[in-house]
């Protein structure tokens, strides 16, 4: 693969550029301008929006609380990937939701719809044929209809709830690319979801339960129990053992450290000897092979339990400037442990 510096990337910019336009710092003013342009027309569109939000948005989000199914949302051309982006975004936060292309309900896929859904059309004219074929069947199901549209178009006015998302222009400057609208209808969408989010009380816990296979799932349901180290793995000696008994333990379980136990109760932990003991006996005068490890050990350590989440782990070894834990159950019992590595590999971070 052939890889180009910046000034060759100018370069070849500055060559396929159309040559009667010579002046290439007034052609990228004009880029920059058109680019700053449609950012302001999209987010004065979205701010004039604002006075939507009225009794018919508090009407359709009651209607889709009381929604004992799912929600269909259908749109077709821009609005249907608008349409495909608030499913996506209303299942995420605890209210299911599919999207249907109004074609292939046309064509069978009405099916999916139960007496339970609701369903909302999304069309900016309020007048896509493809959706108002739907609207017999869907008025038999007696399925609330939530429009997304121009008032007084077709689709407003067979609706239950229109959500108004009309706008005074696009940001194309030929008027026809859908632009400000669909990101007015999206924005409409997101104010739709979050406000069920609030309402159904959607915690962080919930978010996750449905994100189980990105960062913030692992960082909110990721417990130590599923990534401690344990049985044979743990590194443990009995309080009757030597120093340099501890020192292979530590050695073969590569975890910096190791927990003492009583000799007769293996589960019963007493203490835990770490590199940093190590370091703090080498200036003594103490000979390992002969000095019993409960002589050095620290009896103050920290432990955890096995259903802490991984991330509040994390914190605790941040927080005290150390890098292993012990696991000890309800019981006090010893059940694992927990190394800054064991997280980084489970990708806590």
């Amino acid at each position: 693969m052939n890889y180009t510096s910046d000034s060759q990337a100018v370069e070849i910019a500055a060559h396929a550029i159309p040559m009667e336009i010579e002046d290439i710092q007034a052609f990228d003013s004009q880029i920059i301008a058109s680019a700053l342009d449609v950012l302001r027309i999209e987010a004065e569109a979205i701010e004039a929006l604002a006075p939507n939000i009225d009794d018919k948005f508090v009407q359709a989000c009651k209607l889709l609380l009381a929604c004992k199914g799912r929600i269909a949302v259908s749109g077709v051309g821009k609005s249907g990937h608008i349409a495909r982006k608030i499913a996506a975004t209303l299942s995420s936060t605890g209210s299911p939701a599919f999207f249907i292309h109004p074609s292939e309900a046309c064509h069978g896929d009405l099916g999916m719809l139960t007496k339970e859904d609701v369903f909302i059309a999304i069309s900016y004219s309020g007048e896509a044929h493809e959706l108002l074929t739907l609207l017999p069947r869907i008025k038999q199901l007696k399925i609330p209809l939530i429009s997304l549209c121009k008032p007084n178009s077709t689709l407003a006015q067979l609706a239950h709830v229109n959500l108004d998302v009309s706008i005074s222009k696009e940001a194309c400057p030929l008027g026809l690319a859908p632009t400000a609208s669909t990101t007015v209808s999206l924005a409409m969408g997101d104010a739709v979801a979050i406000a069920l989010l609030q309402a159904k009380g959607f915690t962080t816990q919930d978010f996750a339960y449905t994100h189980p296979g990105g960062l913030l799932g692992k960082r909110l349901l990721l417990q130590v129990a599923d990534i401690m180290q344990t049985g044979d793995a743990i590194p443990r000696v009995n309080d009757t053992a030597l120093i340099s008994d501890a020192l292979l333990e530590m050695s073969k379980k590569c975890l910096g450290m190791t927990t003492v136990v009583h000799a007769s109760a293996p589960h019963k932990m007493i203490g835990v000897f770490t590199d940093g003991d190590l370091r703090r006996i080498l200036n003594q005068n103490i000979d390992i092979r002969t000095t019993p490890i409960s002589q050095v050990m620290t009896k103050s350590f920290k432990s955890i339990l096995p259903t802490t989440l991984a991330i509040e782990a994390l914190n605790v070894l941040e927080n005290h400037l150390i890098t292993a834990l012990a696991v000890l159950d309800n019981n006090n019992n010893l059940v694992g442990t927990l190394n800054i590595h064991d997280l980084f590999r489970a990708g806590i971070k």
